[in-house]
């Protein structure tokens, strides 16, 4: 079995408040959970309004593809119009 693990930290464009900012990113998980196989959440920054990190992880039996599918998670996010990501890293797990 192979774990991927993505970390993006996202700089949010809207929020005023941690209640917006709470809402930018669930709509930011919300779709990508929708639209590609993978668990997410919010993993850090979890006081400053207008920051976020959150987490995705992806499991397998071909860690090759892996890396198109966080490309397509990070297209994703940019064309929700939210948020810019900052920072990026991955992992990638064999057990």
């Amino acid at each position: 079995m192979i774990v991927g693990v993505l970390r993006i930290e996202l700089q949010l464009y809207s929020p005023q408040s941690l209640k917006e900012k709470r809402s930018v990113v669930r709509k930011i998980l919300g779709r990508c959970r929708e639209r590609f196989p993978v668990s997410c959440a919010e993993t850090g920054l979890h006081d400053p309004w207008q920051r976020s990190e959150i987490g995705f992880v992806i499991t397998g039996s071909d860690d090759e593809s892996f890396d198109a599918l966080f490309e397509k998670i990070e297209s994703e996010i940019i064309r929700t119009g939210l948020a810019e990501i900052c920072t990026r890293s991955t992992d990638i797990f064999h057990y």
